[in-house]
């Protein structure tokens, strides 16, 4: 089963900031076991849909240098509501620092103006051929289809606005 958090793209200002959202269902497999009865999206995925928004950021910041972008670290985080089925989650990702093979970044969740998650996400970027250059080509197919998966989630975003602007 592979999870994808960030069903849209709203706004995304390369080396600024990012807001996405995730549109969550009972069709979300992992809802059956947390909790029954009482289906709720689990922090560490919370904290995930932070971290995949926040790598888009640094994809586009970087114009899709590197193959992999992954958590490294998080600090500070904050639990504030739970996120229940038929609720949309909006993610926002401000860089803090964008470092040669490290990204800073502070981040939240909410739905409505309650905040449900927030930190601060540590994201290390590299390619598969830093360690082993054969894997060269992994790498561009990588990076293929993570530029086709950008064009999906951004359809009706404002890419390369801020945030509040039209």
């Amino acid at each position: 089963m592979r999870f994808s958090l960030i069903d849209r793209i709203e706004t995304l200002e390369p080396g600024v900031q990012i807001s996405a959202v995730k549109n969550l269902s009972m069709a979300e497999e992992y809802l059956a076991d947390h909790f029954p009865g009482f289906p709720v999206m689990p922090g560490v995925l919370m904290l995930e849909a932070m971290a995949e928004a926040g790598a888009w950021l640094v994809r586009v910041t970087d114009d899709f240098t590197h193959s992999m972008v992954v958590l490294a670290e998080v600090r500070n985080v904050k639990y504030g509501q739970f996120v229940q089925p038929g609720e949309t989650l909006r993610i926002a990702a401000e860089l803090v620092e964008h470092g040669e093979k490290e990204s800073k970044l502070r981040a939240q969740g909410l739905v409505g103006d309650q905040v449900t998650v927030r930190g601060q996400i540590v994201l290390r970027r590299y390619n598969l051929a830093d360690e082993d250059p054969r894997q060269a080509w992994i790498d561009e197919g990588l990076i293929e289809e993570l530029r086709s998966q950008l064009v999906l989630l951004q359809t009706g975003s404002r890419i390369g606005q801020p945030m509040g602007t039209a």
